[in-house]
């Protein structure tokens, strides 16, 4: 493919040819990493007597385990062979790159892939309704570091606007990295209280909002347990109503943001019907990267009302928080877009909220109480024996509201409704 054609030239064939070398060197791969080191420092590795042994025992761990993890958002079957087949036979493990910079900017690094990144980019923010000559964004780290982009640039423009920095309103049923990454930007945070489906209440944004500091929401499009949407209008509609001196909103949709664009449901992740600053997506939950990622995006006028950093040995501003980013995640993020396409991630989101109907229904059918939020994927539910909880690492959670104990399956595109039958009949044997 043409977005993967490295210009040659002398300094990288010396710089190849010298990594290759370096490759083959014995010490590196027996003598430099000490086998015996991770042998020991880990009890469960004692048995294992070198590094290469180590390796086949975690992916034959690995393998079996795929087969019966339900409770996790990732993409496990994403078929990631044609990519790495490239990526080797171009000698690209000889190769270090680095996106360090605007990915919408200048750069003075020569290899880099930010052209992909912007790529990337524009597809997804053209799904939600940005045009592409307003966007501005990078790929992430991971959903986190997304989240922490936008309350960071929230709250900057806020500050720049008023001279205060804001409160940040946030549901307690929100990722909890909202929480801590607001506490590391020393900002105010209030939580709100959520109804038993895991959505923010309105009426206790109401009770809690200040009108006289500006506000930093962050609405979960996608909460991390009960896979809770937030109602944007209602809680826009509060905020019209106590008014106050500034607003930002950022959308945490690490999960759902993945898929909601490919659905009939696209207007709840709509950046002109929904009124939001920035969102976070998450790549490797529906998307199928298969390291974490994700993207922030925004605009250009978010953009333009942040703090500038101009920086020589970059060539430019970099109004980013982390310099270096990965130059392969953006390959891959993009190798995935191209090889399924629209029509194919569209097929996949109805497949995922098909089977997570089927499997509330197969539920409720043997009797099990268990709940799903609309257009989720995730289905919640009174905790089954520890046994079954571990062997289907199902995720945990409590609500008194709701029994108590519960535990929860995400349907994601490895989750077929051959798995669903078997985790429900290994269910229906627990009231047996």
């Amino acid at each position: 493919m043409n977005i993967f054609r490295i210009e040659q030239n002398d300094v990288y064939t010396k710089f190849a040819n010298f990594a290759a070398i370096i490759h083959n060197l014995d010490f590196m791969k027996k003598r430099f990493i000490n086998p015996k080191y991770y042998a020991t420092r880990d009890p469960e590795m004692r048995h294992l007597n070198t590094f290469d042994e180590f390796l086949e025992n975690m992916a034959e761990v690995a393998r079996d385990d795929f087969r019966k993890m339900l409770g996790y958002p990732a993409t496990e079957n994403r078929n990631m062979d044609g990519f790495y087949d490239w990526y080797v036979k171009a000698g690209m493990t000889h190769v270090f790159m680095n996106n360090a910079g605007d990915p919408f900017g200048d750069t003075s690094v020569k290899f880099s892939t930010m052209s992909i990144e912007r790529k990337t980019i524009k597809f997804f923010a053209t799904l939600l309704g940005i045009n592409a000559d307003n966007v501005w964004g990078l790929i992430t780290a991971s959903g986190t570091d997304g989240n922490n982009h936008g309350i960071y640039f929230g709250a900057q423009k806020l500050k720049n606007e008023t001279g205060l920095l804001p409160i940040v309103y946030v549901s307690k049923e929100s990722h909890y990295s909202n929480m801590r990454l607001c506490d590391l930007q020393n900002l105010e945070v209030r939580l709100i209280d959520c109804d038993e489906m895991g959505r923010m209440k309105p009426e206790a944004l109401r009770a809690a909002i200040y009108p006289g500091r500006p506000a930093l929401m962050i609405y979960s499009m996608g909460s991390t347990f009960k896979g809770a949407i937030d109602d944007q209008a209602a809680l826009n509609d509060v905020i019209d109503d106590v008014n106050p001196i500034a607003v930002y909103r950022h959308v945490d949709a690490a999960l759902f943001g993945g898929y909601l664009p490919f659905t009939e449901y696209h207007d709840m992740v709509d950046y002109n019907k929904c009124g939001y600053q920035s969102i976070a997506i998450s790549g490797h939950k529906f998307i199928g990267v298969d390291a974490p990622c994700g993207m922030f995006i925004t605009t250009r006028s978010i953009l333009e009302a942040q703090k500038s950093y101009t920086v020589g040995y970059l060539n430019g501003n970099m109004p980013m928080i982390n310099c270096s980013r990965s130059s392969i995640i953006p390959l891959k993020f993009y190798w995935i877009i191209d090889r399924i396409g629209i029509e194919g991630f569209s097929e996949q989101a109805q497949t995922i909220l098909e089977d997570a109907d089927f499997m509330l229904a197969e539920m409720h059918r043997i009797g099990w109480p268990a709940w799903k939020n609309d257009c989720s994927n995730t289905i919640f539910f009174k905790r089954p024996s520890e046994k079954l909880t571990y062997e289907y690492n199902l995720a945990r959670g409590y609500d008194e509201r709701l029994g108590g104990e519960l535990a929860h399956v995400v349907v994601m595109q490895k989750v077929t409704r051959d798995m669903i039958s078997m985790f429900i009949s290994d269910l229906e044997n627990e009231i047996d």
